[in-house]
C-alpha cells in the first residue's frame, strides 16, 4: 500500500478494542484494530510512524462516528474516504464493498461476479482482506459461499460482533443468504 506522505494518525478506544485511524489530506485512509493483519506497522508504530494528530478534525469525527456505530447509535458513516493507497483493482473491490448494505452479506464469489471477474475469487478475497478502512468500508459483510464467517483481518470474533450488531449474523450463517446490493 502506498499512503499519502502527509498522512497522520490517532488512536482511539472502541467497544471492539483499540483502533488506529489515519487520514490523508483528502480523506480517511485507514481504520485498523490493534494487531490487525495487513496493518501498515511501520507507519503506525516506531520511529518512522505517521505523526500523531489527536486534534485532527477528520480523525476526531471518524472516531466519534465509529464509536457511535459500534454502540448502535448510528446506522452508517458520513466521512470522506481516501482509498488511493491500493492498486486500481483493490480500489474497485473496496468501492464495491461500500455498496453492501447494512444488515446484508455477500460471498466472495458473488462479489467477483458483480465486478465482472467471475474467475478472480481469490484475488477479490485478497483485496477484501487488505481493505485499509475496516468497518467503514464493510469488508466484514463478505462471507463464504455457504455463509460461513471466513477470514477477517480484524479477527473472526470482531466480524461476528459486527454482523450481529447489523442484524446480519443469522442471515450470514443461516440457510438463506442475503446478497444486499452485491
Amino acid at each position: 500500500m502506498q499512503f499519502h506522505p502527509h498522512t497522520v494518525q490517532m488512536r482511539t478506544s472502541t467497544a471492539l478494542g483499540p483502533v488506529r485511524l489515519a487520514a490523508s489530506p483528502t480523506g480517511l485512509a485507514g481504520v485498523w484494530f490493534e494487531g490487525q493483519r495487513h496493518e501498515p506497522s511501520l507507519q503506525l508504530h516506531g520511529p518512522a510512524a505517521w505523526a500523531d494528530a489527536v486534534g485532527h478534525p477528520l480523525l476526531q469525527e471518524a472516531a466519534r462516528q465509529l464509536q457511535q456505530y459500534l454502540r448502535a447509535e448510528r446506522a452508517g458513516f458520513d466521512l470522506p474516504l481516501d482509498l488511493s493507497g491500493g492498486t486500481p483493482f483493490q480500489q474497485e473491490v473496496w468501492r464495491a464493498l461500500l455498496a453492501i448494505g447494512r444488515g446484508a452479506t455477500t460471498s466472495y464469489g458473488a462479489l467477483s461476479r458483480q465486478l465482472g471477474r467471475p474467475l478472480a475469487v481469490r484475488a477479490v478475497g485478497a483485496a477484501v482482506g487488505r481493505n485499509p478502512v475496516s468497518v467503514i468500508v464493510p469488508c466484514h459483510r463478505v462471507v463464504g459461499t455457504d455463509g460461513s464467517l471466513t477470514g477477517y483481518a480484524g479477527g473472526l470474533d470482531r466480524k461476528r460482533a459486527l454482523l450481529t450488531l447489523e442484524n446480519a449474523y443469522a442471515t450470514a450463517t443461516g440457510a438463506s443468504h442475503s446478497k444486499g446490493n452485491a
